[in-house]
């Protein structure tokens, strides 16, 4: 008896690691059916303002080992930091 191999469809989320880790275990070119071309941006990223610190360099390497240690980059890290305390520093 043959089986039915069931297709299976595009994921309908906008989580990023749902999407990541569903394009992890499949191919594109099994989905050439289900894509269609857009002519104008679908993502576009918000615009913040940037800042620049400067480190020494045993600082920046600490830096390095945590990020890396929770699987993140530098500037997620110094990101979510800064937030913490800008929250907590924030009248009530």
């Amino acid at each position: 008896m043959e089986k039915t191999i069931r297709r299976q469809s595009l994921p309908d989320t906008d989580s990023v690691e749902e999407l990541a880790g569903f394009w992890d275990h499949n191919d594109l070119t099994d989905f050439e059916h289900d894509l269609e071309e857009v002519r104008e941006p679908v993502f576009v990223r918000a615009k913040g303002a940037s800042v620049s610190i400067e480190l020494r360099p045993a600082e920046a390497q600490q830096l390095k080992k945590i990020a890396r240690s929770r699987g993140v980059r530098e500037t997620t890290i110094l990101r979510r930091w800064i937030l913490e305390r800008l929250q907590e520093s924030s009248p009530r």
